[in-house]
């Protein structure tokens, strides 16, 4: 990975999305269809335990695979090859069984899903701190009075707790969207050749099951090669996400411009700097979300528009979904670590929102100035923010009560 990508994402996603990582995800997947494979009568139990005792990652030559993928058309086709090797040192009549009555694709997606949950969870751990951290701020600063602005002008008097809770409630409802569309996105793929898993004699839909269980991912109940809405669906949440930590970054970095001067990004040592200028104090988290936000639409428009996969196999289409989906997770948790680590710390100068109010209320008319820029208007605007605060967190409330009561994924 670049210096530039791993600048503007997190070193746990791009550890998540690494060669040895994803390889790793494949071998559980081809572990997993072993062990239920023979559990199902399909292969038998010796030569599952050594397929399973060769799905080690430290077996292989991670590097080697990733070189001949592009040859071979798909990283599963070397990686089997290697792995059947592998197995046939030790047990020459298992190395037929080795990912019997599978394709590649199903390899790959269930790979894809493995990693991507792992990255979904630490999207997860960040946003409920951002969210948290602005519901805060929010109940703090209710009737704290600050200018609004809009079409970037001063417009009147509002509270910067109202400002907060409305940053809170879009990453309140990605939240809980996020959680649905993971649980529904993150599933096992198993179709074999052409999705109808023949080869499994009529027992592919138990060891899809037994598998699902294993992996921890959602079991299907079909096979989903060419259809991505609810694959894709995660990723256009993951971008409205992101879109939505834009925009706060986007207001926090004009509220720090020294004109203005009403918060900023907490400070510590080596963080926004300058190296000509040493007065700076760069809004680096900002700049990490806004980056994000700027790259993540083109990511979210690939994945849709490779959603017209032909027939029952994509050529192109597929491959290119897969080349774009580590790109938006990591763009999405750097965006979301990034504002996690910023905004519990965020540096509030009321004493600077009530200086540019009265320096705006001084140059109006007496009347002006009283019926837009008194900051007593701030109460009624704190009053909202309190209310909506409370209704955010018994929404928040409700969607974890009725989580828990759900019955899983089918």
């Amino acid at each position: 990975m670049s210096i530039f990508e791993g600048f503007l994402s997190t070193s746990e996603t791009l550890g998540a999305f690494s060669d040895r990582a994803f390889v790793d995800a494949m071998l559980r997947f081809e572990a997993a269809l072993a062990r239920a494979q023979a559990a199902e009568g399909l292969i038998p139990e010796s030569a599952a335990h050594s397929i399973v005792s060769s799905c080690k990652v430290e077996l292989f030559d991670v590097a080697k695979i990733v070189r001949e993928s592009g040859r071979a058309g798909s990283v599963a086709i070397p990686l089997v090859k290697a792995l059947r090797e592998a197995v046939g040192l030790f047990n020459a009549e298992a190395a037929p069984f080795v990912h019997f009555g599978s394709t590649s694709q199903d390899v790959i997606d269930s790979a894809m899903a493995l990693v991507t949950r792992e990255a979904v969870a630490l999207v997860e751990t960040d946003l409920a701190k951002a969210a948290d951290a602005l519901l805060r701020l929010a109940v703090t600063h209710a009737e704290t009075p600050m200018l609004a602005r809009t079409l970037m002008q001063p417009a009147s008097v509002t509270s910067f707790g109202f400002k907060c809770a409305g940053w809170a409630a879009p990453l309140v409802r990605s939240r809980i969207r996020l959680r649905e569309a993971a649980r529904h996105a993150l599933q096992l793929q198993l179709g074999g050749a052409v999705g109808t898993l023949a080869q499994m004699k009529g027992q592919g839909a138990a060891v899809r099951k037994r598998m699902a269980k294993e992996l921890g991912l959602g079991d299907p109940g079909a096979t989903w090669h060419t259809q991505r809405d609810e694959w894709v669906a995660l990723g256009c949440e993951l971008g409205l996400m992101t879109g939505s930590l834009g925009k706060i970054a986007v207001d926090i970095a004009l509220l720090g411009q020294y004109e203005v001067a009403e918060v900023a990004e907490p400070s510590e040592p080596g963080r926004g700097g300058s190296s000509a200028m040493p007065h700076k104090r760069n809004p680096v988290a900002s700049m990490v979300a806004i980056a994000a936000a700027h790259r993540a639409p083109q990511r979210v428009a690939a994945l849709l528009g490779a959603m017209p996969q032909q027939h029952e196999r994509a050529l192109g289409a597929w491959q290119a979904e897969l080349g774009e989906w580590p790109q938006l997770l990591m763009s999405a948790h750097g965006s979301v670590r990034a504002m996690a680590g910023a905004l519990p710390g965020l540096q509030v100068d009321a004493a600077r929102m009530r200086a540019n109010i009265d320096r705006l209320r001084a140059e109006l008319p007496r009347d002006a100035a009283d019926e837009w820029f008194d900051p007593a208007l701030a109460h009624n605007a704190g009053q909202t923010a309190l209310a909506e605060v409370k209704a955010l967190q018994a929404r928040l409330t409700e969607h974890e009560e009725h989580r828990e009561h759900k019955e899983p994924s089918k």
